[in-house]
């Protein structure tokens, strides 16, 4: 008798719980499609020839961070680094709060940080460790201002610097 109703009730369970399995596999599918696709990890840096050791401002690449309430503050500082001659690939707002100027790049002693913070008055720079060497302006409430006396290339020691990988070109974002 136990048999007989095993035998009976096997064939609905079994479709049930393959029934289960193949909802969960859908959903699962679904989710993962509908997943936004991961940014690709950053260049890293490639070796490029300085002239006369002199690291110059186009050869560096910079973003620039409205972390303040002015608007249009990360587009005006963009402006005066591309007149500089900044390859500034980026001009946009930040969540992050930021009170005075913070020059981020890969190492604090980078020469294109230090060439990147000679612009800017009372910049705190900070390091992250980033692979591509470029550099992010955070610019805030207590804006320092615009040196618009500083050189526009700075002195290194070696023949070559570990620059981005790829040259981008200096277009205009909107934002900041």
């Amino acid at each position: 008798m136990i048999g007989r109703v095993f035998r009976i009730v096997r064939t609905p369970i079994t479709l049930l719980v393959l029934l289960g399995v193949l909802c969960y596999a859908a959903w699962w599918g679904y989710t993962n499609v509908l997943r936004p696709i991961p940014p690709a990890p950053p260049q890293p840096c490639v070796d490029q020839s300085v002239k006369k050791g002199e690291l110059q401002s186009s050869q560096v690449t910079v973003r620039v961070f409205n972390g303040g309430n002015k608007r249009g503050l990360a587009g005006d500082v963009g402006r005066a680094l591309r007149e500089r001659g900044f390859n500034v690939i980026r001009t946009a707002n930040t969540g992050e709060k930021i009170l005075k100027t913070v020059i981020v790049g890969a190492e604090v002693n980078n020469p294109e940080v230090l060439l990147v913070k000679g612009f800017f008055k009372d910049a705190v720079v900070q390091a992250d460790h980033r692979v591509d060497r470029s550099v992010d302006v955070l610019v805030g409430n207590k804006y320092g201002g615009f040196n618009k006396n500083a050189k526009s290339t700075y002195s290194v020691r070696s023949k070559t610097v570990c620059l981005p990988s790829q040259i981008k070109t200096s277009t205009p974002a909107l934002g900041g």
